[in-house]
């Protein structure tokens, strides 16, 4: 096991912010990162150039929040699973999907990973089980029942004789993956007070008297990172012993992560901050921050030059990490690259848009200028250019000004602009309420993660969006979205007020 690495610079190498809701989560192959976020869409970057795969990138065939993503071993595919039950695997050379995998209750699905061995693809879900399908055939093999809550995170040890799951009541569960498919090796085991957020496996196994010992990590609703300790001597039973309990966290701990190759732990909070740390002694070796908002993910690149992180401030941040061993040959990657995926990498803009990515009461008179032949009012753009009409005089045009300020005497000219401004405005307020940066967390809906345009209030006391709710209770699901508790009833109130904040904020923010 090589030494500690560490970024030699505070600040990230890169910030990727094309996606426009909450990165859930990053992965790595040899020459692609590929991150999934609550836009309901994959995207995938070039390794280590980090630009995005235009235009295989993005990847669309969720229709709500995508949660997870994994690649399989080879690197030839990428298995992603969404809140909408679907379970997707993308051919990495096409883009195009591979297959769509649902478990038998068609439950929201919250976390995918391949084994190590590439023998199998495992998925939590919603309906507190996991399935086991065989990664080739992608055949059913087992579902694994157990857990009494929602399946938010699971790991394989990196022989993938041991697969661990872990559950939003702070309970792990062990599974034999090697002589007994699925069976139970410990159960219920209390890894947290709360919610248990992530976990996942060191690549360093060690063997003494005929016991194999594995390093797990896992982190929690309570604020802790905790290292355990697993011990199986034939694989009829485990223990699990704590090792140590790292705190240093101000807020949950929501992922963690190993580095493949180095004596190196990552761990990302709602604190903002992600924590490096030497996992043999226990101790803090640096924090990183960058993000504005909470860290949701994190993930080491394959040669631990790189480690990924994502937040809810819809961004990606890239650092690069420091050690003894050389950097890769970038020349030689890129090249490996193209051969995989033969499409360009450069970042298309659609120049349309671009007035549209600042508030329209800041457009210049260009800006407006632009705007009015887009919109087939030519015409018209000299004497708005001739009476220096910028975005705040746009929005506050009423049809007596355009006739008698500005001249235009045709009833059907007028309207026209009036017409286009109104839809203007319109469209930009429905653009700003899915863009809204630091909106505040209770105009988000729970289950899309999206700002929510109708929220309702259900039975349970939680408001969600209206559609994302009612395609919940549809799908046959009769537990709420949060609790995991019979909802009473499935009578929906509008919830005014929260509508209201919304509106307002987003008028503030677009103009």
């Amino acid at each position: 096991m090589a030494g500690i690495c560490f970024p030699p610079s505070t600040e990230p190498s890169h910030s990727l912010d094309s996606h426009t809701s909450d990165i859930n989560g990053l992965t790595f192959s040899k020459h692609v990162m590929a991150s999934c976020a609550g836009d309901k869409t994959v995207r995938l970057w070039s390794f280590p150039g980090f630009a995005e795969m235009i235009p295989l990138s993005p990847l669309s065939g969720h229709s709500l929040y995508v949660n997870s993503c994994a690649f399989n071993p080879a690197g030839t595919l990428l298995a992603s699973c969404s809140t909408d039950g679907k379970l997707i695997l993308w051919n990495l050379n096409t883009g195009q999907q591979e297959a769509v995998l649902e478990h038998p209750s068609k439950g929201g699905i919250r976390v995918c990973k391949f084994s190590p061995n590439g023998f199998y693809l495992v998925s939590g879900s919603d309906d507190e089980t996991l399935c086991i399908w065989e990664s080739t055939s992608l055949d059913l093999i087992r579902c694994l029942q157990g857990h009494t809550t929602f399946v938010v995170t699971c790991a394989f040890s990196p022989d993938s004789k041991l697969l661990v799951s872990g559950c939003n009541t702070g309970k792990l569960r062990v599974w034999d993956m090697f002589q007994n498919l699925g069976r139970g090796l410990l159960k219920d085991f209390e890894a947290h007070d709360l919610d248990m957020m992530g976990c996942d496996f060191w690549s360093n196994i060690s063997t003494e008297n005929n016991h194999t010992k594995y390093l797990l990590a896992t982190c929690g609703q309570d604020a802790l990172l905790k290292l355990w300790e697993i011990v199986s001597a034939d694989m009829t039973s485990v223990q699990v012993n704590n090792k140590f309990v790292l705190t240093g966290h101000k807020a949950p701990v929501s992922v963690c992560c190993f580095a493949h190759h180095k004596n190196l732990l990552a761990s990302g909070s709602f604190d903002k901050t992600i924590r490096l740390w030497d996992p043999s002694e226990g101790l803090c070796i640096q924090i990183l921050t960058s993000h504005t908002r909470y860290v949701t993910c994190c993930a080491f690149s394959l040669d631990d030059t790189h480690l990924a992180s994502g937040s809810n401030d819809k961004t990606i941040k890239v650092w690069i990490m420091g050690g003894n061993e050389p950097s890769p040959d970038v020349s030689n990657v890129s090249s490996a690259a193209s051969q995989t995926f033969p499409f360009p990498t450069k970042i298309s803009v659609n120049s349309a848009n671009l007035e549209q990515q600042k508030p329209v009461c800041k457009w210049s008179v260009d800006d407006v200028c632009n705007w009015l032949e887009k919109s087939g009012l030519n015409e018209i753009t000299e004497i708005f250019r001739k009476h220096a009409i910028d975005g705040h005089e746009l929005l506050m045009l009423s049809d007596d000004v355009i006739e008698k300020q500005l001249g235009i005497e045709a009833y059907g000219s007028r309207s026209k602009i009036i017409r286009a401004r109104d839809q203007l405005t319109k469209q930009v307020s429905t653009t700003s309420l899915m863009s809204l940066k630091d909106s505040p967390d209770e105009f988000l809906c729970p289950i899309t993660r999206e700002i929510m345009r109708d929220p309702v209030i259900a039975s349970d006391g939680y408001t969600y969006e209206r559609t994302a709710i009612e395609s919940w209770i549809k799908s046959g699901s009769i537990r709420s979205p949060m609790t995991n508790i019979i909802l009473p009833s499935q009578q929906l109130i509008p919830n005014l007020t929260v509508k209201m904040l919304i509106q307002n904020h987003a008028t503030t923010v677009s103009f």
